[in-house]
């Protein structure tokens, strides 16, 4: 720093400098394209929105459990008890600092205002906060510098682990307080994009200050654990850690939406064809009172629907692409007329079928603690099998549970063989994408107009899965997470004119604008949408 400056110049240098004022990096024929799709004005505020936190949490209630009002009161105890200046898990209650207002009173607890979300709280938060880090005028500020990735989590929330530190100042030892500021992404002389985590890079991207959970030789040396408590940061979001297990679920507001546009009904069966990471999942499950069956194509999801003591859910390991049986593949065993059929889960590399079972013929009920059973066909005496625990509390409660509304009971996946035409009541395609809608996101040069392009062809193939899947008279709905109109509106286009049986329905409940409608040709004339 120039040493002429005068003592307010340089806090004035200072205070522009240590600040949170990012800004998102667009590919130059990417940025085109939105602005033209939005208008520039309006892609602007969008792009600049990108890339700061909500400033409130979403909550949705497992009604299952209990009751919006009756986690709303505990939620609000919680805070009573914790104090005003402590809020829920650390989140300080009123001191806004120039960031977003409460909502009613600066209650920090409030019920979703938008029609048929009457199972979602908000939890306020607040910011930007303004942070003073230049504590003792008389010593530089120790600094450790986090990847794009860990800063994204931090402004979720996180606290700062190891694997996400980039660069850390010199002489850092434990219990040292420090700035944490983020290295975004800058062009290359490649035409690419590198991390760059000069000083000067940094103007504006100081997201908080913590205490240094160990020295800096130790935060270098060991692969894994905390390097930095965050004690301040530039928004403040409550945790939940710990928080009503079982009886809330943190989850996006828009996946909530997405889950009740599909209205499940209890008996009927769903397709969630992409279904990681569960939380669309479980809400179905939730809205269907846990009854009837919900295909899930992946296998993560046992243990979350598990966690929430959900039955009619079934996570199999299937490329969506494939989802579609062909229909003389199918391999039935049984009779038309005869007892309850329930199917039989065999292993991952066996052949697929559907066996009768006669639970009066096992030696092992729902609860026993039996690992396996001995479960024999009645006509043939001598043929015996061994089915696991696990699966035979899933043919009880398939029995139980009954089929969908157009009587089919379905079966499990192997071998990618996947699911019968016209099989599913309702299917959810909630289609990998672009993600350029997720937020935080401090940086989106990765994205291409050929990327995006494919992003968007990759969506259509799997649609084209959803319509042959789904019965006459049923329902697709189909959601993103992006921003780009190639994945979003495009598709709808092209769903309606391919497929002329389908019919554009109304959604509720229905949270944003309308869609965009016209069409883009760049001035290059490479690419038309």
């Amino acid at each position: 720093m120039d040493s002429s400056a005068s003592p307010t110049a340089a806090a004035a240098a200072d205070a522009d400098r240590y600040t949170y004022s990012p800004r998102l990096r667009w590919q130059p024929e990417v940025e085109e394209y939105f602005a033209a799709a939005y208008g520039r004005d309006r892609f602007a505020r969008i792009s600049e929105a990108l890339a700061h936190p909500s400033c409130y949490s979403c909550i949705r209630v497992n009604t299952l459990k209990s009751s919006t009002d009756a986690v709303m009161h505990k939620l609000m105890n919680l805070v009573d008890q914790n104090g005003l200046c402590g809020g829920i898990n650390g989140l300080e209650i009123g001191q806004q600092n120039g960031g977003e207002q409460a909502h009613e009173g600066n209650s920090v607890v409030h019920k979703c205002p938008y029609s048929g979300l009457d199972n979602v709280l908000f939890v306020q938060g607040s910011g930007p906060h303004a942070l003073h880090y230049n504590s003792q005028p008389d010593q530089s500020i120790k600094e450790v510098i986090v990847s794009r990735k860990c800063a994204e989590s931090v402004l979720r929330g996180a606290q700062v682990y190891i694997p996400g530190v980039l660069a850390c100042s010199s002489h850092v030892e434990k219990g040292d307080k420090v700035a944490v500021s983020v290295a975004i992404e800058q062009p290359a002389e490649d035409g690419g994009w590198t991390v760059d985590a000069h000083h000067e890079e940094r103007k504006g991207l100081y997201i908080g200050q913590g205490i240094t959970a160990m020295s800096r030789s130790g935060i270098f040396r060991v692969p894994h654990g905390v390097a930095v408590e965050m004690t301040e940061r530039v928004y403040k979001l409550p945790s939940f850690n710990d928080v009503l297990e079982g009886e809330i679920f943190l989850q996006n507001l828009p996946s909530v939406v997405a889950a009740r546009v599909l209205d499940p009904q209890p008996g009927e069966r769903i397709l969630d064809m992409c279904a990681a990471p569960g939380g669309k999942t479980t809400a179905i499950a939730i809205l269907m009172k846990d009854q009837g069956e919900i295909i899930a194509l992946d296998r993560s999801h046992n243990k979350l629907a598990a966690e929430m003591d959900l039955n009619c859910i079934k996570a199999y390991k299937l490329d969506a692409l494939k989802s579609v049986r062909k229909t003389n593949e199918a391999k039935y065993i049984g009779e038309a007329g005869s007892r309850t059929d329930a199917i039989v889960t065999l292993a991952e590399d066996s052949e697929p079928c559907i066996n009768k079972v006669d639970a009066g013929t096992t030696n092992a009920s729902e609860d026993s603690s039996t690992r396996s059973v001995v479960q024999t066909d009645n006509k043939k005496t001598d043929d015996k099998r061994y089915v696991s625990k696990a699966d035979l509390r899933k043919n009880l409660r398939r029995m139980r549970n009954g089929p969908g509304r157009n009587n089919c009971s379905g079966g499990r996946v192997e071998n990618s063989k996947g699911f019968l035409p016209n099989s599913f009541d309702r299917v959810l395609l909630d289609a990998p994408c672009s993600a350029l809608g997720l937020r935080p996101r401090l940086f989106a040069g990765e994205e291409t107009l050929e990327s995006l392009r494919n992003h968007a062809t990759y969506q259509r193939r799997m649609f084209d899965q959803a319509v042959k899947l789904v019965r006459p008279g049923g329902v697709i709905v189909y959601s993103t997470c992006t921003i780009n109109p190639g994945e979003n509106e495009a598709l709808v286009r092209y769903a309606l004119d391919k497929y002329k049986f389908l019919s554009l329905g109304s959604q509720h409940p229905k949270v944003g604008g309308p869609g965009i409608v016209g069409s883009f040709e760049l001035s290059t004339k490479k690419y038309t949408e």
